[in-house]
């Protein structure tokens, strides 16, 4: 009989963060339809689907190199938020400037999830859970 091998990291991370995203963009949408500023909107979605990431990456990506419980757990989570924090950063940035420019927020936020994802794709994978 065949057996079946889990798909390798990346694509896992790329199937969590799509989760992410999906989480990420319907509140980003939800506010900026409420005439939220979209940089504001973009930062709060990004932390909402920033706590559905770390539930499931943790537990479907790097659940090999997750520290189990004391000092070791508490820094990666310091480290994954460290992570978090430079994403949203970004996304908001990337956004605020974008639209500053003319460019559509949404648009914006989709140039922003493309750099956000693959910074912190590495960052957590050779840092945060290294």
């Amino acid at each position: 009989m065949l057996a079946l091998s889990s798909p390798p990291p990346y694509l896992r991370y790329i199937g969590v963060s799509a989760v992410a995203l999906v989480i990420d963009m319907s509140v980003f949408l939800a506010l900026i339809a409420g005439t939220m500023a979209a940089s504001i909107a973009a930062g709060i979605g990004y932390g909402v689907g920033i706590v559905v990431h770390w539930s499931l990456s943790s537990r479907m990506v790097f659940a090999d190199r997750v520290a189990q419980s004391g000092m070791g757990r508490g820094k990666q989570k310091a480290l994954f938020i460290m992570s978090a924090v430079l994403g949203l950063g970004l996304t908001m940035m990337i956004v605020g400037v974008g639209t500053r420019i003319g460019i559509d927020a949404r648009i914006a936020k989709i140039i922003a999830i493309g750099v956000s994802f693959n910074a912190t794709y590495f960052l957590r994978k050779f840092v945060v859970f290294a």
